[in-house]
């Protein structure tokens, strides 16, 4: 039998860092940004070390805002998804029921008539 190559995958703090949610775009969002804040940090006042500072500091704080707004947009969407399939769950049980009120206990809403 010919043995697979396993994919390495970078752990972190025990973590499989692909199967996180945003870590990927975040860090490389935050790497393009700071780089390019750096350089034009640099290209306007030849101050190096205070330019990887700035550097370090805009890629901190790019990596971080759009860490956070990603997983506040995930979590968004993973509510709206649990709500809906709770919804078609709950429609698939009462398909065939003709009864307006065990429907709208039920859904929470009223049947819609087609």
């Amino acid at each position: 039998m010919v043995d697979e190559p396993k994919e390495k995958s970078l752990m972190l703090f025990g973590r499989d860092v692909s199967k996180i949610p945003c870590f990927r775009n975040s860090v490389l969002y935050g790497i393009g940004g700071g780089l390019s804040c750096g350089l034009v940090r640099f290209m306007l006042t030849s101050h190096t070390l205070k330019s990887v500072n700035f550097s370090v500091y805009s890629f901190s704080l790019i990596t971080l805002g759009y860490w956070i707004q990603c997983r506040y947009e995930y979590s968004k969407k993973k509510f709206e998804i649990n709500k809906l399939q709770e919804m078609l769950k709950a429609h698939s049980v009462l398909e065939g029921t003709d009864d307006p009120d065990i429907i709208q206990s039920q859904l929470g809403t009223r049947p819609v008539d087609v």
